[in-house]
């Protein structure tokens, strides 16, 4: 890898930390810090600068898709559920067991689990779509409030704009 960058995102629900190079972002992960080290500065690359604008539009509830170059470092397997989970739509929700038949290995679901959670872009990677068979919310590397925040400024922002 490159030149390593790092930043943070004051986001409404705790500081998010980017990691990235010259070229694309490689990790978006909530951590439990009261305080971020370092906000974006000047000598930071574009697209750890794009990456801060689109999470703040997002969080504003005007942006629904992320157009920001990412780089997702994982097996293939977990590779293909990451982009199983991009083809969950803005404040749509899907199941383990139906990620599972997107790529076309049903009896996966709890592969298909630990994959979603070792899912390093947050939010760009939609894992907090993802709800259990029975229509409640599971697990989430976030916290299991913030992916009931962010389901709900889904689906509040989907409202706003029908």
């Amino acid at each position: 890898m490159n030149d390593v960058f790092k930043a943070y995102y004051h986001s409404p629900i705790g500081i998010l930390e980017i990691i990235g190079t010259s070229s694309a972002i490689h990790s978006i992960l909530f951590t439990e810090r009261e305080v971020a080290e370092q906000g974006l500065n000047e000598g930071q690359p574009d697209v750890m600068k794009e990456c801060h604008v689109q999470l703040h539009e997002y969080f504003m509830g005007i942006r629904h898709e992320f157009s920001f170059p990412y780089v997702l470092e994982g097996t293939p397997f977990q590779q293909s559920v990451w982009k199983a989970l991009n083809r969950v739509k803005f404040a749509q929700t899907s199941t383990y067991k139906e990620l599972a038949a997107a790529i076309d290995n049903g009896k996966a679901i709890r592969a298909v689990g630990t994959a979603n959670g070792r899912n390093r872009l947050s939010i760009v990677i939609p894992c907090h779509r993802i709800i259990g068979s029975n229509g409640q919310l599971t697990g989430y590397a976030g916290g299991l409030w913030r992916k009931k925040w962010l389901l709900q400024h889904e689906q509040a922002n989907k409202l706003e704009r029908e």
